[in-house]
C-alpha cells in the first residue's frame, strides 16, 4: 500500500498558519517512551493460525504541545501533534517483527489527565507474503503497509522536574488497503506502560483561553474531485490494476469545526474487468457471465471534521448502479483532506466495504 497518510507531514504543516497574536509562538516538546503488551485479536478466521503468541514493542513519541496561540487549538482544548516510532514483535515466525512511523494527535480530557491519541502511516513488515518462502503469512501481502494505531491513556505529567508517568490502552492496525493480495491484517490490542518528559516545564505558557465562541457558516460550495490509485482482488497473483474515482458533492460548513457533505461517485475499477472475467471462464458455479459491467455508482453522504486547513474525512455511500455484486452495496471513506486554498484541495483516503479496505485514494479537487 501506498502511504496512507504520509501526507499526514505535509497535513500537519498547515495547522500552524491561522490568526495569531503579533508575539512570538513558543514551541513546547515534549517525549514520551511506552512498553506494551498485547494479543491479536481474530477479525477474521482467516488469520487464526497466526495467532500464536502474544506481541511486545515500545512505542517512542515526539509530541508539540499547543497552549491556544492558534485559534484551532483553544478550540480542541489545545492538543498535541506529533511523531511516533513503533517496533512490535508479533511472536509469530510468519509474521516476524514490524516497525512503523506515524504523524499523530492527542486530544485531552478529564482536566488533562487524560488523553486519546490518533495515528496514522505507514509500516515495514519484517516477515511478508512470499509465494516461496513464507505462503503461510496470509496476513500482509506487501512490505510496506498502512498503519493506524489508536491510545487511551491516563497521563501525569510533571510529577518531578518534568518527568510524568503514563498507561493506558493501544490497538495497533496494520494493511496494504488491498494494493497486493492477500491482505487479511492484523490488530494487537495491548496494555501499555510509560514514562514522559517535558522539556520546557519550567517555562511553559500560560494556556490562552478561548473567549467567546462566534458564529461562523459558509454557504453551498460546490466540489469536483478525481481520485486514483491501484489495487488487486483477493485472488493472490491476479495482478495490480489502476482505478479512478469521479467525485461531485454539495458541502455545507455549519461552524468553525464541522463541514456536511452530500454527492455521488462513479468509481471506474479495472481489476473488476479482470475478476469478471476469470470467474465467468473458471468458476462457473458463480453465475457470473463474462457481460457484467464493472463500473459502479454511488452516492453519500459524509463529514469533514476541520483543523484549520487540515480536515479528517468521512462518508457513507449506497451503490445506486451495482450490476456485479462485490462485498455489499454499502462503503466508506476515511481519510485526511488538506486544503492549499479556498478552492484547491488534496487528499489520501480509504474507500472500505466495513473493515475490509478496497483501495487507498490519492485526490485532487477543486471547491467552487
Amino acid at each position: 500500500m501506498r502511504i496512507l497518510f504520509l501526507a499526514v507531514l505535509m497535513f500537519s504543516f498547515g495547522l500552524s498558519a491561522q490568526e495569531r497574536d503579533f508575539t512570538e509562538e513558543k514551541k513546547p516538546v515534549s517525549l514520551d517512551a511506552s512498553f506494551f503488551y498485547g494479543s491479536i485479536l481474530e477479525h477474521n478466521p482467516d488469520i487464526n493460525h497466526l495467532i500464536t503468541g502474544h506481541p511486545t514493542g515500545f512505542i517512542l513519541s515526539y509530541n508539540r504541545k499547543t497552549y491556544g496561540f492558534n485559534e484551532w487549538e483553544r478550540r480542541y482544548n489545545y492538543p498535541d501533534w506529533g511523531f511516533s516510532m513503533a517496533y512490535q514483535d508479533l511472536h509469530n515466525e510468519y509474521l516476524g517483527e514490524n516497525i512503523s512511523f506515524y504523524g499523530h494527535f492527542n486530544f485531552y480530557f478529564l482536566n488533562r489527565n487524560a488523553y486519546f491519541r490518533i495515528g496514522q502511516g505507514v509500516a515495514i513488515a519484517g516477515s511478508p507474503y512470499d509465494p516461496e518462502t513464507n505462503y503461510i503469512n496470509n496476513a500482509y501481502g506487501t512490505k510496506l503497509l498502512s498503519s493506524t494505531y489508536i491510545a487511551l491513556q491516563y497521563n501525569k505529567q510533571n510529577l518531578y522536574k518534568g518527568f510524568g508517568l503514563n498507561t493506558g490502552f493501544t490497538i495497533i492496525h496494520y494493511s496494504n488497503a488491498n494494493l497486493r493480495a492477500p491482505n487479511n491484517s492484523t490488530n494487537t490490542f495491548a496494555f501499555n506502560v510509560g514514562v514522559n518528559y517535558n522539556l520546557d516545564y519550567e517555562e511553559f505558557p500560560d494556556y490562552i483561553p478561548e473567549g467567546e465562541r462566534t458564529k461562523f457558516t459558509e454557504p453551498v460550495h460546490y466540489n469536483l474531485v478525481l481520485r486514483g490509485g491501484a489495487n488487486e482482488s483477493d485472488i493472490v497473483g491476479q495482478g495490480q490494476f489502476p482505478f479512478f474515482v469521479v467525485s461531485a458533492f454539495a458541502d455545507k460548513r455549519i461552524n468553525h469545526k464541522s463541514t456536511l457533505v452530500a454527492g455521488t461517485d462513479v468509481f471506474f475499477a479495472y481489476f473488476f474487468k479482470e475478476l469478471i472475467k476469470l470467474q465467468a471462464a473458471s468458476f462457473p458455479e458463480l453465475g457470473v457471465s463474462g457481460d457484467e459491467d464493472w463500473k459502479r455508482v454511488g452516492l453519500f453522504i459524509g463529514h469533514e471534521l476541520r483543523f484549520n486547513k487540515v480536515a479528517f474525512v468521512s462518508h457513507l455511500g449506497y451503490y445506486i448502479y451495482y450490476p456485479y455484486e462485490f462485498e455489499n452495496r454499502l462503503y466508506n471513506r476515511l481519510g485526511l483532506k488538506r486544503y492549499f486554498t479556498d478552492d484547491v484541495f488534496a487528499a489520501v483516503t480509504v474507500k472500505a466495504h466495513g473493515a475490509k479496505a478496497e483501495g487507498v485514494e490519492f485526490s485532487l479537487g477543486y471547491r467552487f
